[in-house]
């Protein structure tokens, strides 16, 4: 993307983008939000958005939607079967993700569901760059499970390597030989990894898994949730592409794989998702699946007005300057975080800015949950609610035992077109003042645990006091401030 200089001299992201409709928020007190974060189980996603300031907590159904995808709404089809609105979507599907079947889910992790109902089985092994939860979730209620590849340097917080989603290519074929490719009924390459920070994958690398994968006839599977913000980094990243469209980096992306799927609600700003192939017998072999769970064939459980909107969102993808938004501020999030001393995971990715709790909280030991006590720490100081990507989001072993997680991080979900940058500025200065007040924080113990997903539902609570200590630390410094 072109750069915008500031005569002043400044380096700030500049929206390329009107706000038309706006949305109120509300500053509750900080009394209120101990109060909050008390009866949702000090888990950020059981609060209640009266008491949310800034909702960082995902950019899943959370980005803002075109003029044009709303206006789409409007001439949405509502028939049960044959809808105009699913031959659009996909006529959408086929030009910008390049695959002429498209079966529709209702969002990502129904898609991974599918998948794992068609492929997976007792003993099977699915090699990935990183594993998403549900993802995980899926395969291991199918009996399967994961091995995650990524080279050394993914594990890196504070790194300057352009693509730490790549997958290791040597430890990819290691372990094919190893478990026998005929328990490796697909590879999946997410785009991009959320769970290390939203860190991308190269052109080159996706390449590189391609011929494994046709050299052992296994099918490669392309989580692309967050395929436009991994693109875009490819376009600034890997010198190959500096001068490519959008449009083209996309397609070269999805020609390589046998079978993509995404949900909508992050990859065209809406609510839905998708699995597409150009394979007539991966598609007849996936099909059936869709009306048991999802709904019949044009509209798997998605309303047609969100297909209508899916269909202009997918064009979307093609738009640089809409694209570029989230991680042009993202990276300014990160920069002016890391200027100021916090711990961030670097470069920045997609997605969200992602604080290294570990070393935030050094103090609170990785059995008392750094990642989800700093998440409640700065919901109270502030009204923002983040998500804990550690070892709450993590789920036990097959014998009970906690499994920690490889990082300890927060995650600032930033929205499409969401945020102003006076917000941004003020979630910098809150967590600024959170980083020198730090010792406060202390660790969670969990008060109720869910067998599976439990980050979603889990309740927890203080080891001790910690929160009414914080609490007094802030009045003390902002007074009856917000």
């Amino acid at each position: 993307m072109q750069e915008i200089k500031f005569y002043n001299g400044e380096n700030i992201p500049l929206e390329l983008h009107k706000v038309r409709i706006v949305q109120k928020l509300n500053l509750v007190p900080i009394e209120r939000r101990l109060e909050a974060l008390k009866e949702g189980g000090f888990n950020t996603f059981r609060l209640n958005t009266k008491d949310v300031f800034l909702d960082m907590l995902t950019d899943s159904g959370t980005n803002a939607m075109s003029d044009n995808q709303l206006a789409a709404m409007m001439q949405a089809d509502d028939a049960y079967a044959g809808s105009q609105s699913f031959y659009r979507l996909q006529k959408a599907v086929e030009e910008v993700l390049g695959k002429k079947y498209y079966l529709p889910v209702h969002q990502g992790r129904a898609a991974e569901n599918i998948l794992s109902k068609a492929y997976i089985k007792q003993g099977s092994l699915v090699p990935m760059n990183y594993h998403f939860t549900t993802t995980l979730a899926h395969i291991t209620e199918c009996g399967g499970r994961i091995v995650e590849l990524l080279y050394d340097e993914g594990y890196v917080m504070n790194s300057s390597h352009p693509f730490k989603g790549n997958m290791n290519i040597e430890k990819l074929e290691e372990n094919i030989i190893r478990h026998g490719a005929e328990n490796v009924p697909f590879i999946r390459m997410e785009a991009s990894t959320n769970l290390i920070g939203g860190q991308p994958f190269s052109v080159q690398n996706l390449r590189d898994v391609r011929t494994i994968a046709d050299k052992y006839n296994i099918r490669l599977v392309l989580d692309a949730s967050l395929l436009g913000e991994n693109a875009y980094l490819v376009k600034l990243r890997e010198e190959e592409f500096n001068e490519t469209s959008m449009a083209d980096i996309l397609k070269t992306m999805t020609d390589l794989a046998d079978i993509v799927y995404f949900s909508a609600r992050k990859l065209s700003s809406s609510r839905g998702g998708g699995i597409c192939t150009n394979s007539e017998a991966i598609y007849k072999e996936l099909e059936v699946l869709v009306p048991l769970y999802e709904g019949f064939l044009t509209y798997g459980g998605i309303s047609v007005r969100e297909i209508e909107s899916m269909a202009v969102g997918l064009y979307e993808t093609w738009d640089e300057t809409m694209i570029c938004q989230s991680p042009d501020f993202i990276r300014y999030l990160v920069d002016e975080l890391d200027k100021n001393g916090i711990p961030m995971v670097k470069p920045a990715g997609v997605l969200g800015a992602h604080v290294n709790a570990m070393e935030f909280c050094s103090h609170i030991p990785q059995t008392q949950y750094p990642a989800g006590s700093l998440a409640a720490a700065l919901f109270l100081i502030s009204g923002i609610r983040g998500m804990e990507r550690g070892s709450v989001s993590n789920q036990r072993d097959e014998y009970g035992n906690e499994t920690y997680a490889d990082m300890e991080l927060v995650r600032l979900a930033v929205p499409r077109r969401v945020f102003t940058l006076s917000q941004i500025k003020y979630v910098i200065d809150r967590i600024t003042w959170l980083y020198d007040n730090r010792e406060l924080i202390g660790g969670l113990k969990f008060v109720y645990e869910p067998p599976v997903l439990r980050f979603f539902m889990g309740g927890l609570e203080p080891v001790n006091d910690w929160p009414q200590q914080l609490l007094a630390k802030f009045k003390e410094d902002f007074g009856e401030s917000l």
